[in-house]
């Protein structure tokens, strides 16, 4: 039978709360996470619910990093890229005509490959994005690999009569 949740609470929050401190090394953010710990075992109703309190918590705290990690990656490369400079009008067209190949490959895609990869793109972590789209943990990196080629596919043939999900 689960323990009581509430005791639970009382007894464990504050050391919870010092345990993601010292992942995240910010207070508010460390709170924030230990009821998000505390608002999932609401669901999961886990036997051993301390136990289960801190392994949930260090994975969303890990998850946190990774996703602050990724964002850093892409602010540093959006920081590395030259400004927008005033170019040729050919070479605005190539730009135009570009993004135009790019959305009509997208549309290409089934619903579902296209909003994992565009949630993968926003920086979404593979949780967050079966959250999201509903798929199961273990078939969001096959959906992605999926998606990127047929992506891919769809971009280099460049027709836009066939569905590279049926081809």
């Amino acid at each position: 039978m689960p323990e009581d949740l509430a005791e639970v609470y009382r007894s464990t929050y504050r050391s919870l709360v010092r345990f993601l401190y010292r992942k995240v090394w910010d207070a508010e953010r460390a709170e924030d996470l230990a009821q998000e710990a505390f608002a999932r075992a609401l669901v999961h109703k886990p036997e051993n619910a301390r136990g289960w309190l801190f392994v949930v918590a260090a994975n969303m705290a890990r998850d946190e990093a990774r996703k602050a990690a990724r964002e850093r990656r892409h602010l540093t490369l959006l920081k590395s890229e030259p400004d927008i400079v005033l170019s040729a009008p050919e070479d605005a067209i190539d730009a135009t005509t570009q993004r135009t190949r790019v959305r009509a490959a997208l549309d290409q895609l089934t619903p579902r490959d296209r909003e994992a990869l565009l949630l993968w793109d926003a920086g979404m972590s593979y949780d967050e994005i079966a959250t999201q789209t509903g798929l199961a943990h273990g078939a969001v990196g096959t959906t992605l690999a999926r998606a990127r080629r047929r992506l891919v596919e769809a971009y280099e043939s460049g027709s836009e009569g066939q569905h590279v999900a049926r081809g």
